[in-house]
């Protein structure tokens, strides 16, 4: 799997709104300066999570970008789904939808299971959990093992 900059710069900037416990809105500006994405990216990711209604924007002296609801309620796989789409695709398609001849026909069954192992993780960390710097017992364990941290 491939992380792309924009999925990262969207957590990032989140987690940036979440750690501030008055909930007040953030500048696209702050957040720019606070995590180092550059302001048209992030323009272009703010709009992508308002059309997730994952944040609203707030005209105003006092204006700036907050959470459409709570961040304990907002998993990474929606964020990743809100500015790349589908976690898992195969040329455009939705591994459901591949269709293979009768020797690959199997590679499906890995795209599916893929899939299912994303799910696992990503649908269960919530931006709140990140601003706090915590993860889910079954996703910190995973985490454990010194080959987890090896690259292959």
């Amino acid at each position: 799997m491939r992380v792309s900059a924009k999925a990262d710069y969207a957590l990032r900037a989140l987690i940036e709104i979440a750690v501030r416990a008055d909930g007040t809105a953030v500048s696209a500006e702050q957040l720019g300066k606070a995590q180092g994405i550059p302001h048209g990216f992030l323009q272009a990711i703010l709009a992508d999570l308002r059309r997730a209604d994952i944040v609203v924007s707030q005209r105003g002296q006092s204006g700036g970008w907050r959470f459409a609801r709570k961040p304990e309620s907002v998993t990474v796989a929606d964020v990743i789904r809100a500015v790349d789409g589908p976690l898992v695709s195969v040329y455009g398609l939705r591994p459901e939808a591949v269709e293979y001849d009768d020797s690959a026909q199997v590679l499906q069954h890995v795209w599916i299971a893929a899939r299912h192992s994303l799910r696992n993780v990503f649908e269960q960390v919530t931006i709140q959990q990140l601003a706090d710097g915590t993860l889910p017992p079954q996703v910190a364990a995973l985490t454990e093992d010194d080959d987890a941290w090896q690259p292959h």
